[in-house]
């Protein structure tokens, strides 16, 4: 049978509009914060750590639900790697170590860059607070995990008894549909303790001053209202909309209202 001598120069990919996608993050350079500051002290045999950080973002917009799916989904699909920029993909187990190799500080490093990504594309950083309410969504997500994952401890997981897993807290901007920031606590954390520091890092990548605090309005469930944490917020001068999970000061309440 003849074979063709003639190189591929052309790739087919099952992620064509993510393809697309990529092209338009390497135009705005949207991992350039992070490739400047995020120092990973870890040595460079074929690809760099943060090359393979960019693996592993890659690997979670095409799906992937774990690093092991690199393998799958980014790694035999060459077009995709093309796309984003990448002539190649790291292996899966590489790109754990590299993660692996992160420190504190490289957490907070990714933070801060974060947080410059947000303020550089974001429309709610770029809120018109004059004109009408930021409305932020504060809430917490229980995320099962095993045991020896850092953080991992016993706590409420809905419908999933005895589970060990983590709490991640967000704070979205609601009227863009966007993440202001989002931190992992531990499984026994809720949103009574975890309120404060999301919203300190919300204002910080908001940058609210007094100003825009009174036109922006936090919006929490029942684990948010209890009464320290609900006047920690009017006292920063944000208006305050919640759940109130003490029957008895409804009750009260109630009772104290006239027709």
């Amino acid at each position: 049978m003849n074979e063709s001598t003639t190189k591929t120069t052309s790739h087919f990919s099952p992620c064509a509009s993510l393809a697309a996608i990529g092209v338009t993050l390497r135009q705005r350079d949207l991992f350039g914060p992070i490739r400047k500051p995020v120092r990973i002290a870890q040595k460079t045999v074929k690809h760099t750590p943060l090359d393979k950080l960019y693996d592993a973002f890659i690997a979670m917009l095409a799906g992937a639900h774990g690093l092991v799916e690199i393998n799958t989904r980014l790694r035999a699909d060459v077009a995709l790697q093309e796309a984003f920029g990448r002539s190649s993909c790291a292996e899966q187990s590489v790109v754990q170590e590299t993660l692996d190799a992160c420190t504190s500080e490289n957490v907070t490093q990714m933070e801060q860059a974060m947080q410059s990504i947000y303020r550089q594309h974001s429309q709610g950083y770029r809120h018109d607070y004059g004109r009408q309410y930021q409305i932020l969504d504060v809430d917490m997500s229980g995320m099962p995990c095993g045991p020896k994952a850092a953080f991992a401890s016993k706590g409420y997981f809905a419908k999933q008894r005895n589970r060990r897993g983590r709490q991640l807290g967000r704070v979205l901007a609601s009227r863009y549909e966007e993440v202001v920031v989002d931190r992992l606590f531990d499984g026994t954390t809720q949103l009574t303790k975890a309120l404060q520091p999301l919203m300190e890092a919300a204002e910080q990548t908001l940058a609210l001053d007094q100003r825009k605090r009174v036109r922006t309005l936090v919006r929490t469930d029942a684990g948010g209202g209890s009464v320290g944490e609900v006047n920690w917020l009017l006292l920063r001068g944000y208006q305050v909309h919640g759940k109130d999970y003490s029957s008895q000061r409804a009750r009260r309440l109630a009772e104290s209202v006239q027709d």
